[in-house]
């Protein structure tokens, strides 16, 4: 992926400096100092379907320690990267791409483009939505419209959860940036509005279509970047086909439980979140990234 010399974001809060705010230690833990496996995230992200609440709240909880009140995000160093941090300068180009595609598709639309900012963190951060843990992996805050990454996720994912690469990378933010999307054209609100009166299945089952939903905007913006900069190498969207298969709710299951439990699914299957970034990769319009309408999924 020839991502350098690309335009980059300046919608990026670093807080990086700043350290953990309020955890326990390094890595991947929470306020009680336990640390989090997969399992246990799973486990909190059905809790949060389940209970109707926000699931940094139950990851808190399972992590011995109790959720920061709302807050309003920390101020950081809000602008292009520093000299010389090539990570930073990497998600920096890719959110720039997605505000040029998104900016683009937009305006054909006849409306604005209002982009996220980007915070770069290390262990815990304020959030609007609550304590952000690196626990979650990367995440969306529809309540300060902001994309939340700790870029220990990236050596998990290819480690871990073997996904390597840069394009791999790029998928995590632009399906983060898919949420951000979601929220924009009201697709957030609604959902959560339907939750409210549905039983726990049919939640799990709104959630996996909203994850899905969110794959097929980042194939979009697949598509439109490597049409408008010509960025990519061979082998760089089998690397996102990749990482998408690893992070489908089957393959997290069977790596942390050794089993199964499809009633549990709220991301949808490996297959599914490949196919579904593949609709987009393939597709030119939003309405191909309808999985609300889709009969099967």
């Amino acid at each position: 992926m020839r991502w350098q010399g690309q335009r980059q974001s300046d919608h990026i809060d670093d807080r990086r400096e700043a350290g953990p705010t309020g955890s326990a230690g390094p890595g991947l833990r929470l306020g009680g100092g336990r640390g989090l496996g997969l399992g246990t995230i799973v486990v909190a992200l059905l809790a949060s379907w389940l209970l109707g609440i926000n699931p940094m709240t139950v990851l808190g909880v399972l992590g011995g320690g109790a959720e920061l009140p709302a807050a309003a995000p920390a101020t950081g160093n809000i602008g292009r990267p520093k000299a010389g941090d090539a990570e930073a300068a990497f998600v920096a180009a890719v959110l720039g791409s997605t505000e040029d595609v998104w900016g683009g598709l937009f305006k054909s639309a006849g409306s604005i483009y209002e982009p996220p900012t980007l915070v770069l963190f290390r262990g815990s951060t304020p959030t609007a939505c609550g304590r952000g843990e690196a626990a979650m992996g990367p995440f969306y805050c529809p309540g300060d419209r902001q994309v939340y990454i700790d870029l220990a996720f990236y050596d998990t994912l290819r480690s871990r959860l073997g996904a390597p690469g840069d394009f791999a990378q790029a998928y995590v933010i632009a399906h983060e940036v898919g949420h951000h999307v979601q929220n924009l054209m009201g697709v957030t609100g609604k959902v959560d509005a339907m939750r409210q009166r549905q039983s726990a299945a049919q939640a799990n089952a709104m959630s996996v279509r909203v994850e899905l939903q969110a794959d097929c905007l980042a194939g979009l913006w697949a598509r439109q970047s490597e049409q408008a900069q010509r960025w990519l190498d061979q082998g760089d969207i089998e690397e996102a086909l990749n990482a998408a298969s690893r992070i489908g709710d089957d393959a997290l299951q069977q790596q942390s439980r050794g089993r199964v439990v499809p009633e549990t699914f709220t991301h949808g299957t490996s297959r599914q979140r490949v196919s579904w970034f593949r609709k987009g990769l393939e597709g030119a319009q939003l309405r191909d990234c309808d999985t609300f309408a889709a009969r099967e999924l």
